[in-house]
């Protein structure tokens, strides 16, 4: 007979002194955590990005973007090197995405939805550029449960595809791959590709015990991902095939945020106020 599979681990840590729901979690390696990862977490709610000096052990806020939407989408960066980088944030209209160049703060561009095309808010944010091309490209998903993609030189859309019913929560995108994987309110994850003329095209779609999914991301190795639930649960499902490896059962209230350090930690952040962090499937 075969054997039971191994019940899911307990959290390794356990950090408990946020005041508030945790809505952003990111881990940043590097000097600034002198060889071991650093985990930034956050909760706003007064329309400001805020830019901080982490350097030396320093944890000062130096600067900060005032916003023009009240909603739940996060910003996206794009480092193009130490001096210069760009932002994606909701923009003053409602379906609208402003570029700004940081950090001169200078509006890049103001992205708006194509003639006809009423995708409703955007709700996740991803700035990216292939290793191939200098042109950043942004994928957005929308209130409507599409994706685009935008190339922000020309200021269009290159591609949309309807992935969901319902607004799209988080996403992630495998550049290596040419692939992404959405989540949103209902019960299904979203695999879709780029194609080489930058067509998107859904692959498949993968359908969850219970609805509701607020972030996912793909491992920097690219062998699992996770994903966190309004069913107060973490799931971890191989990559490339999609087969669920693990639930996560810690939280008392939904789970927000996910993010993957380098070296494979994986944290989670929930309006329990509570962030947990897991060691699974270790990076070889």
């Amino acid at each position: 007979m075969a054997a039971p599979p191994l019940p899911p681990p307990d959290p390794q840590f356990v950090l408990r002194g946020t005041q508030s729901a945790v809505h952003a979690l990111h881990f940043c390696g590097g000097a600034l955590g002198q060889g071991h990862p650093l985990l930034l977490s956050g909760q706003g709610r007064d329309l400001k990005l805020c830019l901080w000096d982490l350097a030396e052990g320093r944890n000062a806020v130096v600067d900060s973007v005032c916003l023009e939407s009240v909603g739940f989408c996060r910003s996206s960066v794009l480092a193009g090197g130490q001096q210069h980088w760009m932002l994606a944030v909701p923009g003053r209209g409602s379906d609208e995405v402003q570029i700004l160049e940081m950090p001169s703060k200078t509006s890049v561009c103001t992205l708006k939805p194509e003639a006809g095309a009423k995708p409703g808010m955007p709700m996740c944010l991803e700035l990216w550029q292939a290793d191939s091309s200098p042109r950043p490209l942004l994928l957005a998903g929308y209130e409507d449960g599409s994706v685009a993609l935008w190339d922000i030189s020309e200021r269009k859309v290159c591609s949309r595809i309807a992935c969901h019913t319902e607004p799209i929560m988080g996403l992630d995108f495998d550049s290596q791959k040419a692939r992404g994987i959405s989540g949103s309110a209902e019960k299904a994850l979203a695999v879709w590709s780029l194609d080489e003329q930058q067509t998107l095209q859904v692959c498949r779609t993968h359908e969850l015990t219970n609805p509701g999914i607020a972030d996912v991301k793909i491992r920097p190795d690219r062998k699992i991902l996770a994903t966190a639930g309004w069913d107060h649960r973490i799931r971890v499902f191989h990559w490339r095939t999609m087969k669920p490896l693990a639930v996560l059962a810690f939280h008392s209230a939904t789970v927000h945020c996910v993010a993957f350090a380098t070296d494979g930690l994986l944290a989670a952040g929930s309006r329990d106020q509570r962030i947990s962090v897991w060691s699974l499937y270790p990076c070889t």
